[in-house]
């Protein structure tokens, strides 16, 4: 199992399947699963409940998060990675007690449901938002940040449902288990580390593509109604 490129991780979610993400080593050295928030399902809940073992929690933009009325669990965060947790939710139509993959999964589908009302939601509840940095990975290198930017860039909305990998026994995996993990259940794996570098390489084309369009509206013999 060889770690994969960021375009194939893409487009893997833009097909709605999983992907393992995995941090640096001298940060949480972790790897989570993100999968498109917009193509959960029940199974996939299921899955991250039963291989997985994490905490399931759903990436969001702020913006999105503002509309729904969900803010920050607590004023002052003092958790060593600053991740930012909303208060938890539970979606009210249509569900029990919102613990079941089932119940998570509806929850999560109203998250990302523009038509969806902030009374629609109990709190506290079984899913937990987390609010992405408005910059991306290239703001914080977090797995919050890469389940979003990796959503954006395969056209998905702009949101992704992530869960920690853990062992057997117990103990978070670390990269040699993260990619067993992933070569049997058929799964890509990537770093957040090269996730980095593809949108620093993006954001620098799309720089130099700006100033060659300003440059050529501003040349001689050309308007800018042109």
């Amino acid at each position: 199992m060889t770690i994969s490129k960021i375009e194939d991780a893409i487009e893997a979610i833009a097909r709605g399947e999983m992907v393992i993400v995995v941090d640096d080593e001298d940060r949480e050295n972790e790897g989570d699963i993100i999968i498109a928030s917009d193509s959960i399902t029940p199974q996939a809940v299921a899955f991250m409940m039963n291989h997985a073992r994490g905490l399931i929690c759903v990436a969001m933009e702020g913006e999105q998060l503002d509309a729904l009325d969900l803010p920050l669990m607590v004023p002052r965060n003092t958790e060593y990675h600053k991740t930012a947790f909303t208060v938890s939710v539970d979606y009210i139509p249509g569900t029990t007690t919102g613990i079941s993959a089932a119940d998570r999964a509806k929850t999560i589908r109203a998250l990302v449901d523009g038509s969806t009302r902030p009374e629609d939601f109990a709190r506290p509840g079984h899913i937990f938002p987390l609010r992405a940095n408005p910059k991306g990975v290239l703001g914080r290198p977090g797995h919050t940040e890469a389940a979003v930017d990796l959503c954006r860039l395969a056209g998905r909305y702009p949101s992704g449902t992530i869960c920690e990998v853990a062992n057997d026994d117990g103990t978070m995996a670390r990269l040699p288990e993260l990619m067993l993990f992933a070569k049997k259940h058929g799964l890509l794996l990537i770093t957040i580390k090269d996730l980095i570098g593809y949108m620093e390489q993006r954001t620098h084309v799309d720089a130099m593509l700006e100033m060659a369009g300003t440059e050529e509206v501003g040349a001689p013999g050309h308007s800018a109604s042109q």
